[in-house]
């Protein structure tokens, strides 16, 4: 059975401007090393819906939806914070991404895909219940997270994050929820600054300092994540991928590589054959230097619909 590839067009219209990192050409360079090492062959493709602000509702609040959904410019640029614009294209692009997460949820649960890796921008787990930050707006991973829930009526979503950064808004909109665990590790000392200090019982927030490399990273998951993980028995596992603590990437100083982001999705796919008949949903976070995001973005893709 093949897995889902979900990407938009649409999701490349956004951008933010000349030299952001957090730019359009990412979902190119991951698609083309895809199609290169012969992976799509293992997928099959689908457009990402919109979602709608129903969906979108679980995890935001409504003037906030409102306000994102109307503020984009008829041209140039908005900016919502010092790092994130809104172009004209912004908010469609958004609504693709939270809708490629929602979309993945369906055909998992359906039984028609046993995984999905959503190829979307922008990234969403910066992204609180009323506020947009850190070049996101909607937080696809929560809005999926909270449709399975919610509409497919799980009782038991895991989250697990391996961006560099922590993932503050899926934990702003998560946390506390019984039927949800997140597991996160994260550089400390970085961008958005928060997660070490946490105190909700569904958080397994482990921050690295700086140049931990590999060892620790792996120490980290076998230590911490594994056991919650299998004690929690989650029905379905979600993943927000983000590449950036890759050592070619200067958005952050961890230092791994892509047997790193191989050897973490091999770990999640056997706690998800162990407790969830293997259904794991991936979604694109961070990861902006081409050529090391779309190197280990194959790398994990490729365990995750187990071509490897």
């Amino acid at each position: 059975m093949l897995s889902a590839y979900i990407t938009h067009v649409d999701c490349t219209r956004h951008e933010m401007g000349a030299g952001h990192p957090e730019c359009p050409e990412r979902l190119g360079a991951i698609n083309d090393m895809l199609l290169t090492k012969g992976l799509l062959d293992y997928m099959h493709s689908y457009d990402a819906p919109l979602a709608t602000e129903a969906q979108l509702a679980r995890a935001h609040t409504p003037n906030y939806i409102h306000t994102i959904l109307n503020s984009a410019p008829e041209e140039g640029y908005h900016r919502v914070d010092p790092d994130t614009s809104m172009n004209p294209y912004t908010a469609l692009a958004a609504l693709r991404a939270a809708g490629a997460a929602v979309q993945a949820t369906d055909l998992v649960l359906s039984g028609e895909v046993p995984s999905a890796f959503c190829s979307v921008r922008p990234p969403g787990h910066h992204a609180e219940r009323g506020a947009a930050m850190g070049f996101c707006f909607f937080n696809n991973v929560a809005v999926g997270v909270l449709h399975a829930i919610e509409h497919h009526g799980l009782e038991r979503v895991a989250l697990i994050d391996f961006d560099v950064h922590h993932g503050n808004g899926s934990e702003d909109i998560l946390q506390n929820n019984p039927k949800v665990l997140m597991c996160s590790i994260f550089e400390t000392g970085l961008y958005p600054f928060s997660g070490e200090n946490s105190t909700a019982h569904n958080m397994v927030n482990i921050g690295l300092p700086p140049r931990s490399g590999s060892d620790k990273f792996r120490e980290a998951v076998t230590t911490h994540w594994i056991p919650a993980l299998d004690a929690f028995k989650p029905q379905l596992i979600y993943i927000s991928a983000g590449f950036d603590g890759h050592r070619e990437d200067d958005m952050g100083n961890l230092g791994l590589v892509e047997a790193d982001y191989e050897w973490v999705t091999k770990q999640l796919m056997s706690v998800a054959q162990r407790h969830c008949q293997g259904r794991v949903i991936s979604c694109l976070e961070g990861g902006y230097v081409l050529s090391p995001l779309a190197r280990s973005a194959t790398a994990h893709v490729k365990v995750l619909i187990g071509a490897d």
